[in-house]
């Protein structure tokens, strides 16, 4: 008996903890490449002039960015768990790696930038205009809008994958996925906002869940 109210209390924690996560995700690196995006220029080749008006607000940016890192793998990790032994190895393969690829593309990304922010603090005149800016801001430009992105498709692919064969949330999401992950993979070269899509299409799934999970909650409750 005590083991049946165990496994059912788990079962319903976990959708819950994975929306939560999810939903933490999207806000914090919506947040975090929100004021990157408003603060540092998207031509890789700029003269470095934000760093002496906006190193505030990207040294802000990178101190989100671990939290929004944590709260991706405890969304991925919960998750799985709530699919169980109906979860395909070779997409579950593909959907970990690529989450696992995405972050690290991210972090080396925004590891740059802060070593950027750094030199600058240490030396901001040698910093200006210098090659080591240019060819840092490309490398940070390049981890980030190039790498990243696609490895964010590839999850968006996977995880849409996953729900057709699980139905875990409605397939409508997993259209949607499949669309906003082309779109990545193809033009997310020529769409400055396109780090936007796999947040929000995270957020769409977590609230999904949140509000199915309080559905079922008040429905045993009441006794139905």
């Amino acid at each position: 008996m005590a083991e049946t109210a165990t496994l059912t209390s788990r079962s319903l924690r976990t959708p819950k903890a994975a929306a939560l996560a999810g939903i933490i995700f999207s806000i914090l690196l919506v947040a975090a490449l929100g004021l990157f995006r408003l603060s540092v220029p998207a031509d890789p080749l700029d003269t470095g002039a934000w760093l002496a008006k906006s190193s505030g607000i990207v040294a802000l940016a990178l101190n989100l960015m671990p939290f929004a890192g944590v709260a991706f793998l405890w969304f991925i990790g919960v998750l799985r768990d709530r699919l169980g032994p109906q979860e395909d190895r070779f997409f579950a393969t593909v959907f970990f790696g690529s989450a696992l690829l995405f972050l690290a593309m991210l972090f080396a990304s925004a590891a740059v930038i802060g070593a950027i922010v750094i030199v600058h603090t240490a030396e901001p005149d040698a910093m200006a205009s210098s090659t080591t800016l240019h060819l840092a801001r490309a490398l940070a430009y390049n981890l980030a809008n190039v790498y990243a992105l696609k490895m964010a498709g590839v999850f968006m692919i996977s995880t849409s994958m996953v729900i057709f064969r699980t139905r875990v949330v409605p397939r409508w999401i997993a259209i949607v996925g499949l669309v906003l992950a082309l779109i990545l993979l193809l033009g997310s070269y020529y769409i400055s906002w396109a780090f936007l899509v796999l947040p929000i299409w995270v957020l769409l799934i977590s609230s999904h869940i949140l509000i199915e999970n309080f559905g079922s909650g008040d429905d045993q409750m009441s006794g139905k």
